[in-house]
C-alpha cells in the first residue's frame, strides 16, 4: 500500500507549510488527483489517519479532487477531456494522443489557523 508513504510525505510538506506560516493547526488539506495516477482515493483516505497521527494535521480534513483526464490530438490538435481508459479523440477517433492532465497527485491547498496575536497590556 503505496498510499501511506504517499500520505507520510504529504504530511512533510503540510507540516512544513504549517512551520512556515507559524500556524499552530491544520484544518484541511486538499489535494487534486488524476485517474491516471496510480493513487486510489479510499486507500488515501484511510491512510491518512495513520499517516498524520502524530502531526499538526491530525485533526485535519483531507479533501480530494478528482482532476480530469485531458488529452491533446496529434492529428487534429483538439484538446478535450476523455475517460481515463479511452484516450483517444473525440473529434477524428485518432489514438495518437498526447496526455495533458488526468496523471498528477498535487497539494493544491491548505487551510492553517494561527494563534490571535497576543495584546499588550500597559498600566498607566
Amino acid at each position: 500500500m503505496h498510499e501511506l508513504a504517499i500520505c507520510q510525505s504529504l504530511i512533510d510538506q503540510v507540516e512544513a507549510i504549517a512551520h512556515e506560516r507559524q500556524a499552530d493547526t491544520v484544518i484541511s488539506i486538499t489535494i487534486g488527483l488524476g485517474a491516471l495516477s496510480g493513487v486510489e482515493p479510499q486507500l488515501l483516505k484511510h491512510a491518512y489517519p495513520v499517516a498524520s497521527a502524530d502531526s499538526i494535521a491530525r485533526d485535519a480534513e483531507l479533501l480530494i479532487d478528482e482532476l480530469p483526464t485531458r488529452i491533446r490530438c496529434n492529428a487534429c490538435g483538439t484538446e478535450s477531456d476523455v475517460p481515463p481508459n479511452k484516450l483517444v479523440c473525440p473529434e477524428c477517433d485518432e489514438w495518437r494522443t498526447t496526455l495533458i492532465s488526468g496523471d498528477e497527485l498535487l497539494l493544491m491547498s491548505v487551510e492553517l489557523q494561527t494563534a490571535e496575536p497576543a495584546v499588550a497590556q500597559r498600566d498607566y
